[in-house]
């Protein structure tokens, strides 16, 4: 065994980050790690990409291991830019700036790579394998040499000579437990001698690293139940490279990479161990974490006692590890937000609540039944007394008066507004404020119009698709069929019988008919395949639907699917929401769905153009004229990224409009829903939600969500559908507001809603410069990236 090699971990760029952010590195006695925070996600690339470069210019031929997904987007980009423009002077001076000598191309020729991890069974030329990944972005895009390169390549590890990998294990299920039976048939026997092999592969990779020397630079994210690599919770500390089962949280996190969850179940993992990663202790090794989300793993990681239940407290006693952090990923990082509340020069409102609230659900205790002592033991609190210097029965009244007056606020009965409801994906609005919206549509004072600005075809199964193609050809032996032809029943362009469908399908639900349901179905795919074939004729149609069908049985789930695909996938959804708003008696005419072009099913979503954008969004605008548009109000790095970009589109529209026409009084409602929750001091209308809200909400879901409703891509917090999450949710908020007011505010109010209530909807109403500053941050990390 070759030597652990001795790495250059020394940084000057990490000195002048901190000198400049006035910050110390660690924060003892409660940070273990040493930690790096900056404002936002694409800086936070560039940081971690120059003290990559920093450390390879240190450390020529070293082992680098780095990641796959979508969080080293920035960072891949930031080295690409940098090694492609090393040569041009302002590029020099910026690099001079954060402590690189520009005069030292790294030599990235010389490194040496490994691979940290790969599902299997899995094809490696599938463009949703790591293997894949690391070629195109890592190997090719940072110029490595690839005889230099540990790859996880399985594909004939085991593998009789004339078979594949989906002959071995024909429904990609891995048994593990034949690692200690006897097999039960020729197959199994296979499968067993296969198994015997990877599992000797994966110690024969763990020696090649060990002969390399150990890992000296490794760059990693963070899973949302503290995975680096795959290492779940409660992967041993030694553990070393193995053939590994996966949790709940990891198969839904990998859901969109396999696509869908049912596959991610299905396939185990390999990948490096917790002890290689740390094998070399002079080795750096980088968490980086964008986002709110993160932030309660990410600080359970720093501030939690070393154990296997956070697998990154692995990284305690490694010398030069770090994560590498948004400011939203720092957020629960304890002595970083005290010292930020010491060094306030005064504290607001909003800060102020926050902090009263923290301390009624830590001592669970009303407000008005804090006592003063309740305060002064807690840091926080004590601060809080200092900076505000008031009277400590007054603070309550205050906060109590602020929680009753946002709920009064969600209840305040609204007439003649013009509401432009928006939202980057088709169910984003009903798992927001559907309760909410129950209560508006009830006045016909109100105009409603829905818009959405993707088309959200990712979210879409090839499995659900082949089912309802599969449905429809049935459907094309219908008699009736070729009397709707000649009445052009079928035209794309005709309104009326676009409604027809809807109504067809509804007509169904109400009866409980399932064969009117399905032919209401059948009629608008029927309809979009029209649209996509430009054919009107049932047998050229019937040919199509036979080339679906063997297109969706011979794809591999995840592939990137054709131009036409994507946008069948997405009329799917389109109809979908199409429902939703027939059930309040909205038309198609309310129901505008953009299919803005930044959204292509690239594992980088690109950046928003104006003219391609924010354009359509803005002639919407100028067409409806609303007085609220409600916007999903997602912190960058928190949930789809596509929800952070369309809140940019919708800030620029706004500006524009607001300029063209020097109209000021607009409303915007921010919602949030399955993917991050406001604060209750966040956030200032608190809508009650009842039980029969909350039944309406699942039965929409479940009935015209159907593509959504087996939960193919959930969320890591709850293994079901996205309406019983958002249920969750509003639950929850409901019972901390028990907490702040007392379960006899709810029980003897004298309105009937609030006494209904079980559950709450959380918003946050903006004026437009309000807007505009909230969303300020988001144009500030685009203009960083260009």
């Amino acid at each position: 065994m070759t030597p652990k090699i001795k790495y250059d971990p020394t940084s000057r760029v990490e000195q002048i980050l901190l000198e400049n952010s006035g910050r110390q590195l660690i924060y003892r006695p409660t940070e273990k790690v040493g930690v790096i925070e900056v404002d936002n996600f694409p800086m936070l690339g560039e940081i971690v990409a120059v003290r990559f470069i920093e450390w390879v210019q240190k450390n020529p031929g070293g082992v680098i291991s780095l990641p796959t997904g979508k969080t080293p987007e920035h960072f891949i980009k930031w080295v690409q830019y940098y090694l492609r423009n090393w040569e041009i002077e302002n590029v020099k001076q910026k690099l001079a700036s954060f402590g690189i000598d520009p005069t030292i191309k790294p030599d990235m020729k010389s490194l040496n790579f490994v691979q940290i991890d790969e599902f299997y069974p899995i094809n490696p030329q599938q463009r949703n394998s790591f293997f894949y990944y690391v070629n195109k972005f890592y190997i090719n895009g940072f110029g490595l040499d690839r005889d230099k390169a540990l790859l996880l390549d399985l594909s004939q590890v085991g593998i009789p000579k004339g078979m594949t990998l989906r002959q071995v294990f024909p429904d990609n299920h891995v048994d593990l437990s034949l690692r200690f039976r006897h097999a039960k048939s020729g197959l199994e026997q296979l499968q067993k001698l296969t198994l015997q092999a990877v599992d000797q592969y994966c110690s024969d990779y763990e020696e090649k690293i060990k002969n390399m020397g150990g890992i000296g630079f490794f760059l990693g994210g963070i899973g949302p139940d503290g995975h680096i690599g795959f290492n779940v919770q409660g992967s041993d500390h030694h553990s070393t490279t193995r053939l590994t089962p996966t949790n709940y949280e990891t198969q839904a996190a990998a859901a969109t990479d396999l696509g869908g969850i049912e596959i991610a179940r299905t396939h185990l993992v390999i990948t490096i161990g917790l002890q290689t990663i740390t094998y070399n202790n002079d080795a750096v090794v980088i968490i980086m974490a964008a986002g709110e989300a993160k932030s309660k793993i990410v600080a359970a990681s720093i501030e939690t006692e070393k154990g296997i239940q956070y697998p990154a407290t692995v990284l305690h006693d490694l010398k030069h590890s770090r994560f590498y952090l948004t400011n939203g990923a720092a957020k629960h990082l304890v002595e970083r937000r005290y010292v930020e509340l010491i060094n306030l020069p005064e504290l607001d409102d909003e800060r102020a609540e926050r902090i009263v609230l923290n301390l009624s659900l830590m001592y669970k205790k009303p407000i008005m039944e804090l006592k003063k002592s309740d305060f002064t033991k807690n840091r926080f609190g004590a601060e809080l007394l200092k900076k505000k210097n008031e009277n400590f029965e007054e603070l309550k009244q205050q906060v109590y008066r602020s929680v009753i007056q946002k709920l009064e606020a969600g209840m305040e009965e609204i007439q003649n507004e013009t509401f432009l409801h928006t939202a980057p994906h088709h169910d984003d609005i009903m798992l927001g404020y559907l309760g909410y919206i129950i209560h508006l549509v009830r006045s016909p004072l109100n105009k409603h119009n829905f818009v959405y600005a993707t088309s959200g075809f990712n979210a879409v199964t090839n499995s659900y698709v082949l089912k309802l193609i599969k449905k429809l050809q049935i459907y094309m032996t219908n008699p009736d069929i070729q009397r709707l032809v000649q009445e052009n029943y079928f035209d794309p362009a005709n309104k009326k019988f676009r409604d027809r469908d809807v109504s067809k399908f509804l007509d169904g639900l109400a009866e409980r008919n399932q064969t009117k349901i399905d032919e209401g179905e059948c009629r608008r795919l029927l309809r979009n395949l029209v649209f996509l074939y430009e054919e009107d004729n049932l047998e050229h149609i019937k040919e199509r639907i036979e080339e679906l069908i063997n297109y969706f049985t011979t794809q591999y789930p995840g592939k990137k699917d054709l131009a036409y695909i994507q946008q069948l996938k997405g009329m799917i959804r389109e109809w979908e929401a199409d429902l939703l708003w027939a059930h309040f008696g909205s038309d198609a005419s309310q129901v505008k769905h953009l299919r803005l072009g930044f959204y292509k099913g690239d594992i980088f979503t690109e950046e928003p153009e104006i003219g391609r954008d924010v354009m359509p969004f803005l002639r919407l605008i100028e067409r409806v004229r609303p007085t609220t548009v409600t916007v999903a109000f997602d912190p960058e790095g928190s949930g789809p990224d596509t929800h952070y970009k369309v809140l940019q589109i919708i800030s620029e529209a706004l500006k524009t409009y607001q300029k063209n026409t020097n109209i000021n009084h607009i409303n915007i409602i921010g919602y949030r829903n399955v993917w991050f929750r406001f604060h209750p001091s966040e956030a200032n209308l608190f809508v009650p939600v009842s039980l029969s809200s909350l039944t309406i909400l699942d039965n929409t879901f479940m009935n015209y969500f159907r593509s959504q409703s087996e939960a193919s891509f959930p969320s890591y917090e709850l293994d079901g559908p996205f309406c019983r999450l958002a249920q969750k949710i509003m639950v929850e908020q409901y019972e901390n507001l028990k907490i702040f007011l007392g379960e006899d505010y709810f029980n003897n109010h004298p309105h009937p809603r609030i006494r209904a209530a079980h559950g709450l909807v959380f918003l946050k109403k903006m004026t437009l410069e309000q807007f505009y500053q909230r969303s300020m941050e988001l144009r500030k990390s685009i203009e960083h990236t260009d």
